[in-house]
């Protein structure tokens, strides 16, 4: 019976899960009918490594409007500032101390809208690098169909073997998180974004209350989606035009990354954590057990069919980050260490240490 509770969990997600294992939409390189000033807003703490290629495609856009880059050195202790480099086009600013009850990178980003006067802003990291044709493509695809807000998942660092065999499946588990048809759909309430490349207009920040009503988010790119989701419609899809050059050489960086904010994602619940738990074996564990445990009856013949639809369902992500099909064998093993990973989120959360990024740690105090 649990072999066909996993069969019948995996029908309904390969098949009315808003299409998640898709892998798109991604947007193509395109020019906008008019070209709206921007303004840029990177927040960049302790960025020394990556600031310089960054700000470098950011000043080099193809775009027929007016923007202008602001780099806000939150703080940093490695001379970020002066690894930005200089154009006409830049502006850096030094942060101001977070005040109690933000999260740094809201506060960083906060302080840059407060310089900003263009009609569109765009939010992106101090660790990706732009194709030349990128805001014009975000800008067009902003203007029409119409949305609020446009956010994609960038191409993320694929080159070591813990993350060839451990970040595809981040996005796989992203889209199945936030399905990227359900989040397009206006009249469906999923609200879903990717905050390494987000364009809103300041009407629509202006309408929310701007940064400041989400200030405490840690998952300040969600959280936003939802508010700006609210009023309008909004746009999230896959980048071919923006690069994640941060490496995570180690088994361990990709587990701290995850661990930062997955309890903060079951909104700090022990219930919600033990059912996420009970749900992922379900889907994940199930099937391979069934498959190498128990012969040749039914529980063999559910578990091999629901193997083969996660498994298949993983083939259109390995293949956007160039990866071998044979990898999507592994998947219940990957989900084996997110679901560690989760449970170490909460350990953390338990001990008050909470979230921690760029030597900044937040404990539990922020949600």
């Amino acid at each position: 019976m649990i072999a066909l509770l996993a069969l019948l969990a995996w029908l309904y997600l390969f098949f009315l899960h808003g299409r998640f294992w898709n892998s798109g939409p991604e947007l193509q390189p395109a020019r906008p009918l008019r070209a709206v000033d921007v303004d840029i807003i990177v927040p960049a703490r302790d960025e020394a490594e990556t600031i310089g290629p960054v700000i470098a495609s950011l000043v080099a856009q193809e775009y027929e409007g007016r923007f202008r880059v602001i780099v806000v050195d939150d703080n940093s202790t490695d001379g970020t500032a002066e690894k930005a480099g200089t154009d006409p086009r830049l502006t850096i600013i030094t942060g101001a101390a977070k005040p109690e009850g933000w999260s740094g990178k809201l506060w960083a980003l906060s302080q840059g809208v407060l310089q900003s006067r263009a009609p569109l802003i765009l939010f992106t990291d101090a660790d990706i690098t732009h194709d030349k044709r990128h805001l014009a493509t975000l800008v067009s695809r902003l203007e029409g169909p119409r949305v609020d807000m446009v956010s994609e998942m960038v191409r993320l660092n694929c080159t070591s073997w813990p993350e060839r065999l451990l970040i595809p499946a981040f996005v796989y588990f992203f889209q199945m998180l936030y399905p990227f048809a359900r989040v397009n759909d206006p009249h469906n309430r999923t609200a879903g974004a990717a905050g390494g490349t987000v364009l809103i207009r300041r009407t629509a920040l202006d309408q929310i209350g701007g940064l400041a009503a989400i200030r405490g988010a840690l998952i300040d790119d969600c959280t936003l989606a939802r508010e700006v989701k609210a009023h309008g419609p909004i746009y999230l899809g896959h980048s071919g035009l923006a690069q994640s050059i941060r490496p995570y050489p180690h088994v361990r960086d990709i587990w701290n990354m995850i661990a930062r904010t997955a309890f903060t994602q079951l909104n700090y619940s022990w219930g919600l954590l033990a059912g996420t738990i009970l749900g992922l074996a379900l889907v994940w564990l199930v099937a391979p057990i069934a498959v190498l445990s128990f012969g040749f009856g039914w529980s063999f013949f559910f578990g091999l069919m629901t193997w083969a639809l996660s498994s298949g369902s993983f083939l259109p992500t390995l293949k956007r980050y160039g990866q071998p099909y044979w990898l999507s064998l592994t998947l219940p093993l990957v989900a084996l260490f997110y679901m560690a990973a989760t449970i170490g989120s909460a350990l953390n959360h338990w001990r008050g240490t909470g979230a921690s990024w760029k030597s900044r740690a937040y404990g539990a105090e922020i949600g």
